[in-house]
């Protein structure tokens, strides 16, 4: 019986190997002509060749300023975080310069509300006063930005003032968010970022801030802002008051084009940049405004993507880290190029030492 070259393909005699001559075209063939093993073979190789590639200025962390606390109040919800004092705020802010992240987003949480927020626009407002705060402990080192909504100082919850039938009065929000754009700018908030998702408010607030004295002062559209079952640790974060939802101006996680649509709206109304909020229930999002938006693009990891993950590493379901870091990596890949993560700090301390998604 004759044996074919395939037959004896891998019968390497011992102690040696055999040229491709020796082993025949017929032989060859039996071996992977491409091998993308190759480059993944080492931890040195796969830092080399990632393709997705994250800098610590890449990261906006999240921060709350309570204002009647007299220490930093642990948030139970978000583990790891807290409701900052206006001191322990500048601590904070100071830790974030010097871990060379690009920024904080700052949320406030007043001692008195009512129905119309006075105190989102009040000179000595606690969003006005943790701005200045951190603006003299860190100039601009980073980059300040303040939440401009209601939702935290109304005693009914919604972002927006309400009608005489207890709807958001979309028009009559926007001459609030005026109203506190021009105290976050005047406090020294080097980037506003409406949150509300009232129509027009981009445009608005460009008007209003251009005719103040304030054309560069940057505005972040939440272009597409969903109405999510994820934000629910961050009620607990602001001491939401919230009664009913905000479905009718949030925007229903079954429709993708639409949240494309809002961000080509904010665009046009002068956005610096725009946003999509949550991240990991809405990367197809992501990856379409990102295709579509000429100014940048950025996501937000809300604090149910935060928590989720916290509880299950506390229970000793995954492996922490490295859940994070591949959670961090997947935004980024759809199309983000900054990150609002409440991990923020430490991602930057694993990428300032070489560990991150190690």
């Amino acid at each position: 019986m004759t044996a074919h070259a395939s037959d004896h393909a891998y019968d390497l005699p011992a102690g040696g190997s055999r040229t491709p001559g020796e082993l025949g075209a017929p032989a060859l063939a039996a071996f992977p002509r491409v091998r993308p093993r190759r480059l993944r073979q080492s931890p040195a190789v796969r830092r080399m060749m990632r393709e997705t590639r994250i800098e610590p200025s890449q990261l906006i962390l999240p921060l709350f300023v309570r204002e009647d606390a007299t220490e930093p109040v642990p948030i139970s919800a978000l583990p790891g975080q807290e409701q900052h004092t206006v001191e322990s705020l500048r601590r904070i802010a100071a830790r974030a310069a010097e871990a060379g992240i690009g920024g904080v987003n700052l949320f406030g949480i007043p001692a008195h509300l009512d129905a119309v927020g006075s105190q989102a626009d009040a000179a000595d407002g606690i969003v006005q006063r943790g701005v200045r705060a951190m603006v003299e402990e860190v100039g601009d080192a980073i980059v300040i930005q303040t939440d401009l909504c209601l939702d935290e100082f109304t005693d009914h919850g919604h972002c927006g003032v309400l009608d005489a039938q207890g709807r958001v009065d979309n028009d009559a929000t926007l001459e609030r968010y005026g109203a506190m754009a021009l105290a976050q700018a005047e406090a020294g908030s080097h980037m506003l970022a409406p949150s509300g998702m009232m129509d027009g408010q981009i445009g608005y607030l460009r008007d209003v801030l251009d005719a103040n004295g304030y054309q560069d002062v940057m505005l972040l559209a939440y272009a597409a802002k969903y109405a999510s079952g994820f934000y629910g640790p961050f009620r607990e974060a602001v001491d939401s008051q919230l009664t009913g939802d905000r479905r009718t101006y949030q925007q229903d996680p079954a429709n993708g084009r639409e949240g494309v649509r809002e961000a080509q709206l904010d665009i046009a109304e002068g956005a610096d940049v725009v946003m999509v909020k949550p991240a990991a229930s809405f990367l197809d999002v992501l990856y379409r405004v990102s295709q579509i938006s000429p100014v940048p693009v950025w996501a937000y990891q809300v604090s149910g993507e935060y928590a989720s993950i916290e509880a299950a590493a506390a229970n000793g379901w995954l492996d922490r880290e490295r859940v994070i870091d591949e959670s961090v990596t997947g935004i980024f890949r759809a199309g983000a190029e900054a990150l609002l993560t409440y991990w923020a700090l430490e991602v930057a301390d694993r990428l300032n030492h070489g560990s991150f998604g190690e």
